[in-house]
């Protein structure tokens, strides 16, 4: 009998700190939300469905447990269960109270109005890519900058010129990664080209030992955007920080350099990026030197990442899908064909007719879901879904969720080049891996001409290895294979 009531007791006791625990953290998330929208008055009835998570750290411990534990796609598709799929949710993300938005129009609608919505980068992002870059300046000096570089980025001409230094940085490459003994990270090679082409083409600097240290900088600045703004050694942030100041420094010394020789006359030939936007504007406006480098380092990680990151994952996807490999493959030995002569290079107009190729590069865009999401901050209170964001709020526009939304895409998570012939998908909002509206990523053209010429010459020359097929993926801070895709390089036959 004592032992009966010992238990019951014993029972009891832990019953009770149990039911503490539970309503103290009910508690803290019920004041949490009451912090944020206590001042919202009659607004608060109207917002959309959702919670704002726990104190300091909002909802990002579940989209934290969610990415790093391999199931992205499970974070909205809690919010989808929980809230009955309104597409629209309220939270606290990335240190702001924030509205996601998962629907393709809904996304569209957000990206592409700059009255309603302006940009909303987290504090982090601002720090590390500088205050003058393209993320966080109003719309009017946007489309300023973008009149300045277009032509140097996107424009035809420009395009024509950068193919025979892509192909030589492209051929070189892998002839020398397919004579290494020892097995390749393949996204980290990718990732020393990609800077090395980018930098010609702002800077005019061709491949040397010295860029390769600045890619390793860069590489940790870039690293550190997605990671939780902890300023102490150990931590991604810190490092990104301390690889802002050393790249800041160079390329201000590089920037200055060239300033001197176009000034005094002493440059020749070819004009690069930042010539122009070294030149004085009709209205008498002219670019600083900090202005200069954080756009510098801006269009790196526009062409950078970009590049790196979907070269390795077209390549692994075409790997894993033997069928779709030999369309690739057939189509560029057919290009090849119709050159007249055997010693044609080659040009822009044969990359536009890499027609199956570029379905094989969309379609890995939107698997591989370079950016998750986007981020703008609502200028007035917006009226969206029956809802209403709040002036003030950050507004993401969940990219991820749209490209892999079973209700926008059959067989989402399917590798399937030919799906873009399906009237169903890549409607309005339907696609987005370089965002939309007017801030559409800048380098999304040079990074698509990059992609090309380099899958030209290993389609047709080259295979891969992979040591760890179908191993796993990381995604944060963004898509790639954990172990950066350890392969080999095989050449075929002779360039």
């Amino acid at each position: 009998m004592e032992f009966r009531d010992s238990y019951d007791l014993r029972f009891g006791v832990i019953t009770v700190l149990v039911g503490m625990v539970v309503a103290t953290f009910g508690l803290m998330r019920w004041g949490n939300e009451w912090y944020y929208e206590r001042k919202l008055g009659g607004i608060r009835q109207f917002l959309p469905p959702g919670d704002m998570g726990w104190p300091l750290i909002g909802n990002m411990l579940s989209f934290a447990v969610s990415f790093k534990k391999g199931h992205p796609d499970s974070f909205i598709e809690t919010l989808h269960t929980r809230f009955n799929r309104t597409h629209i949710y309220k939270s606290h993300m990335f240190g702001s109270p924030s509205v996601i938005v998962t629907s393709p129009e809904a996304c569209r609608k957000v990206l592409m109005d700059n009255e309603t919505f302006g940009p909303g980068w987290p504090k982090a992002v601002t720090i590390l890519l500088g205050d003058k870059g393209f993320h966080g300046i109003t719309n009017e000096e946007h489309r300023r900058l973008r009149r300045l570089t277009a032509g140097s980025l996107s424009g035809q001409e420009a395009l024509s010129f950068y193919i025979e230094y892509i192909k030589d940085i492209a051929v070189t490459s892998l002839k020398d990664l397919s004579e290494k003994e020892k097995p390749i990270e393949l996204l980290t090679e990718m990732r020393k080209n990609a800077f090395n082409i980018i930098m010609y083409i702002i800077l005019g600097i061709e491949t040397s030992p010295e860029l390769e240290k600045l890619e390793k900088e860069y590489h940790l600045l870039t690293h550190a955007l997605k990671a939780m703004r902890i300023n102490l050694p150990g931590f991604a942030y810190h490092r990104g920080l301390r690889a802002r100041k050393k790249l800041i420094k160079k390329f201000g010394s590089l920037v200055e350099q060239r300033r001197v020789s176009l000034e005094n006359k002493q440059t020749k030939g070819k004009r690069f990026m930042v010539d122009l936007l070294m030149e004085t504007e009709e209205d008498g406006k002219k670019l600083s030197n900090q202005e200069i480098v954080d756009l510098i380092i801006i269009y790196l990680l526009a062409g950078h990442e970009s590049f790196a990151h979907a070269s390795t994952w077209v390549l692994i996807n075409l790997l894993e899908h033997p069928q779709y490999y030999q369309l690739a493959k057939d189509e560029q030995e057919k290009i090849v064909k119709k050159r007249v002569s055997v010693e044609d290079s080659l040009n822009l107009a044969e990359i536009k007719q890499m027609e199956y190729l570029s379905k094989v590069i969309d379609e890995t865009l939107r698997l591989a879901n370079l950016s998750f999401t986007l981020f703008r901050e609502a200028k007035t209170d917006v009226h969206m879904n029956g809802y209403t964001i709040p002036k003030g709020w950050k507004v993401l526009p969940w990219i991820r969720s749209v490209h892999m939304d079973s209700q926008n895409y059959k067989n989402p998570n399917v590798f399937n080049p030919s799906r873009s012939e399906d009237n169903t998908s890549k409607g309005a909002g339907m696609f987005m891996p370089f965002g939309a509206g007017s801030r559409l990523c800048p380098g999304m053209n040079l990074a698509k001409l990059e992609i090309c010429i380099f899958l030209h010459y290993f389609l047709l020359h080259y295979k891969l290895e992979r040591l760890t097929p179908y191993g796993k993926v990381a995604y944060i801070p963004i898509t790639r294979p954990s172990d950066n895709c350890i392969a080999r390089i095989q050449k075929l036959s002779s360039i």
